[in-house]
């Protein structure tokens, strides 16, 4: 990446344990696409339910030349969002699959392009 990841905790405490597993994850996609430029990943608790306990909202940022991929996963009545880990890993499994289908895009649009100046 060129620039480095970014990891932004919103009305919850700092937690090294968290910003690890972050760093961990973010390095899958790195190693998945070699372009990706920059990442920055938001995790906060939007509302403090005495009830229902806390929620975690993630929201991942990704850059890659010529376009921008957001990734929000919301805690809208989703039990694994209790958890700040199982949404992180929710929101970095649904940014696994936005930077596959990039690439593909990307790949197919490659060969058309070739395709067109060989044909």
């Amino acid at each position: 990446m060129q620039s480095p990841l970014r990891i932004t905790m919103r009305d919850i405490p700092p937690s090294d344990a968290i910003e690890q597993h972050v760093r961990q994850r973010a390095s899958k996609l790195e190693r998945l696409c070699s372009t990706l430029t920059a990442c920055h990943v938001t995790i906060e608790t939007p509302h403090r339910h005495k009830t229902h306990g806390n929620h975690y909202r993630v929201r991942i940022d990704l850059s890659v030349p010529g376009t921008e991929l957001v990734v929000a996963r919301d805690p809208a009545e989703r039990r694994e969002h209790e958890d700040a880990y199982a949404a992180i890993d929710a929101a970095f499994e649904d940014a696994e699959r936005m930077l596959k289908d990039h690439i593909q895009k990307k790949r197919s649009a490659t060969r058309r392009t070739e395709a067109r100046i060989d044909g």
